[in-house]
């Protein structure tokens, strides 16, 4: 390695599941731009949910991408299998290999020679410090007697799998702190990438002549949207919700008629709702939270829970406001101290605290961090 660099390294990119659009696939879609040769590997591909999104790009699919679309649909008929999908990829190849991991990718194994940077944008959540809550909230509490079992094995797993890679980037101090406890391993911090310019272009409004509060987010169960309708159920104010997943039809159920669901929205329009949103509403705990950097490079104001990687993010009164917990009723009291501070926020000043998050400093982290250990080496 000591006489190669960046730009005649062989390099592959991994990634968990190319099946959803979120955060994790914005970082892969930056990471693309850096190395535009490189393949990607991931567990499973759906072009149909992806869209147009990595559709020009060598794409490599596990062994599961055999599975019929039903089961590749349904991650719990196959759940066993994850651990060892990853360890089937060939990346002999490669002098560097970059996995974006939130479970899985970072259990590749690759040659003694071939040099591997996890990004990891959580460690496996749902077998730490999430198990037990990971139970209640996909309701599955009266087969804990089976599913625990397999958790403390995915727990074994994931900690031998976070030995794998020779250096471990962390996408925030959160995630820095969960990586050194459950992991036992050292991590540098590099934030994830928001597009600055695109997020500061003028829109004309979609919505507008109606002022909503917004979440855009994967519709899971650790994101507790759950929580936040109940909340504007309460308090019978406008909200907006844009995002998809297996919890839409149970959140539909739940709300009532001042709560407007969008379903996924491609990102050229994303702006448009932005624009128009009263604040941004983020109820559940992450490790850091792209949708909340992106609302505020609108100037939008941030209604968050006080805990995971989006404290780094807000300033208390100035570009955004806290709750305490999750409870329904705690979010709805968050939402009214907004409305009372509300016409005290500058749009500018909270478009100015996020410019350090930008995709172009992003790309300049990653590149001197490759370099130094490369030099290193």
């Amino acid at each position: 390695m000591e006489e190669k660099n960046i730009n005649n390294l062989r390099v592959a990119l991994v990634h968990d599941f190319l099946n959803q659009y979120g955060g994790a696939e914005k970082v892969l879609e930056v990471l693309c731009e850096m190395f535009p040769t490189a393949p990607i590997y991931t567990l499973i591909y759906d072009n149909e949910r992806m869209g147009e999104k990595f559709l020009n790009r060598e794409i490599h699919t596990s062994f599961l991408q055999k599975l019929p679309k039903f089961f590749r649909r349904r991650f719990k008929y196959f759940l066993l299998f994850l651990p060892t999908a990853p360890e089937s990829f060939d990346l002999r190849n490669f002098d560097l290999v970059i996995s974006s991991s939130g479970a899985w990718s970072k259990g590749i194994i690759t040659r003694l020679d071939t040099m591997h940077i996890a990004y990891i944008h959580s460690p496996m959540r749902f077998v730490w410090d999430y198990n037990e809550k990971y139970l209640r909230d996909e309701r599955k509490e009266k087969w804990g007697f089976i599913i625990r079992p397999i958790l403390s094995y995915f727990r074994i797993w994931d900690k031998l799998a976070a030995d794998r890679p020779d250096y471990l980037i962390a996408n925030s101090e959160y995630t820095r702190s969960r990586i050194k406890k459950y992991y036992r391993r050292e991590s540098e911090i590099i934030y994830p990438p928001v597009n600055h310019e695109t997020y500061n272009m003028k829109h004309e409004t979609a919505m507008k002549n109606e002022k909503y509060f917004l979440i855009v987010s994967r519709l899971s169960a650790y994101k507790k949207i759950d929580k936040a309708i109940e909340a504007f159920n309460k308090l019978e104010l406008p909200l907006v919700i844009v995002g998809t997943g297996k919890e839409e039809k149970r959140l539909k159920k739940i709300a009532k008629s001042n709560i407007k669901f969008l379903g996924f929205q491609k990102d050229e329009k994303l702006p448009d709702i932005y624009e128009n949103a009263r604040a941004f509403i983020f109820p559940g705990v992450d490790d850091f939270g792209i949708a909340p950097v992106e609302a505020m490079m609108h100037g939008i104001a941030v209604i968050a829970i006080k805990d995971g990687g989006v404290v780094e993010i807000i300033e208390e009164g100035k570009n955004g406001e806290f709750f305490e917990s999750g409870a329904p009723e705690v979010i709805a009291d968050g939402v009214r101290r907004f409305c009372e501070n509300e016409k005290n926020y500058n749009r500018e000043y909270i478009i100015r605290s996020v410019e350090k998050f930008g995709k172009e400093r992003f790309k300049k982290e990653m590149e001197e961090y490759i370099k130094k250990i490369i030099s290193n080496s």
